[in-house]
């Protein structure tokens, strides 16, 4: 039986993941996720995207990244980011990245970034939630049904992570029952992180993907676990308003508007414990009902 790792472990398994290899100016190479197998998690392609565009800016700050998802990452193989220097002005710079494996593209994103500046202000009020610790972790709530998960997913759902999620409202994984299509959940980083402002943002970043495709779900009584369920991240984007730290705990409040044509349409707010909303995100996946149940 292996050791759990500890919350300095995880988090230095995030950082390490997240800090992508410079192999040739504007070329970088990404690490692969200790023990991951099949799919590579969207959230992690798009992180590691950002690093790579941010790595070749100065002076400025990124503010919003937008990415479509081509072709699902592979565990087996490390990923491959070139980035193209679109434009360099002087308040705002554009950078186009493509995330590649065996040679073929499995992610665009496009980066913008801008010298900081003042200007006029304001934001949406916060939702009015429980506080992180008067809740519990989803890893806990999960948990508590480990006996009625489905044996091949067990493993990956009570895995440790370095980034703990406390919904204020939890999902029943394993009898789910039609609900509105909001969801809000605190998530935090399970131990401090480097004082390096970029690397927070790519964690956001990396977070972000972690609750905006079920939410458009939530209306139907369906998850990922249902094996007639087809999901995909068909697109993610991510603007950053305020500066943060992703080792405090931030408020993700996600709602969906619309899905059809099997597609649902996703959107999030992200606030610090004060107040203030410091991200928002969009995000557009695939959630197929399929006839017959997924082969194995």
């Amino acid at each position: 039986m292996t050791d759990k790792p500890t919350a300095e472990q995880l988090v230095e398994q995030l950082v390490t993941l997240l800090d992508v290899e410079e192999i040739d100016r504007d070329l970088y190479r990404g690490s692969r996720q200790p023990g991951g197998v099949g799919r590579v998690f969207g959230g992690q392609v798009i992180a590691q995207a950002l690093q790579s565009a941010q790595r070749s800016v100065e002076g400025k700050i990124a503010h919003s990244l937008h990415a479509y998802f081509m072709r699902p990452g592979d565990e087996d193989y490390p990923i491959i980011f070139r980035v193209v220097r679109d434009f360099d002005g002087g308040s705002f710079a554009n950078r186009r990245i493509i995330a590649l494996q065996q040679g073929q593209p499995i992610l665009n994103m496009i980066a913008s970034f801008q010298r900081p500046e003042e200007g006029l202000r304001h934001q949406d009020a916060m939702p009015d939630v429980p506080a992180p610790e008067t809740l519990r972790s989803e890893k806990e709530v999960r948990s508590e049904h480990a006996a009625e998960l489905p044996e091949k997913f067990r493993p990956f759902l009570l895995r440790e992570r370095p980034i703990e999620i406390r919904p204020c409202d939890p999902r029943d994984w394993t009898h789910p029952e039609p609900r509105p299509a909001v969801q809000n959940s605190w998530f935090r980083l399970v131990g401090r992180a480097p004082d390096d402002p970029a690397l927070h943002r790519a964690i956001l970043a990396y977070a972000s993907d972690m609750a905006l495709l079920g939410t458009s779900m939530l209306p139907h009584g369906v998850n990922w676990l249902n094996t007639r369920m087809q999901t995909a991240s068909l697109d993610h984007a991510v603007w950053l308003h305020e500066d943060f730290r992703a080792d405090e705990w931030l408020l993700y409040h996600c709602d969906s508007p619309w899905a059809g044509h099997g597609r649902g349409f996703n959107r999030g707010k992200i606030f610090t414990r004060d107040g203030r909303l410091v991200a928002s995100t969009s995000q557009e996946g695939l959630i197929r009902l399929r006839d017959k149940p997924a082969k194995d």
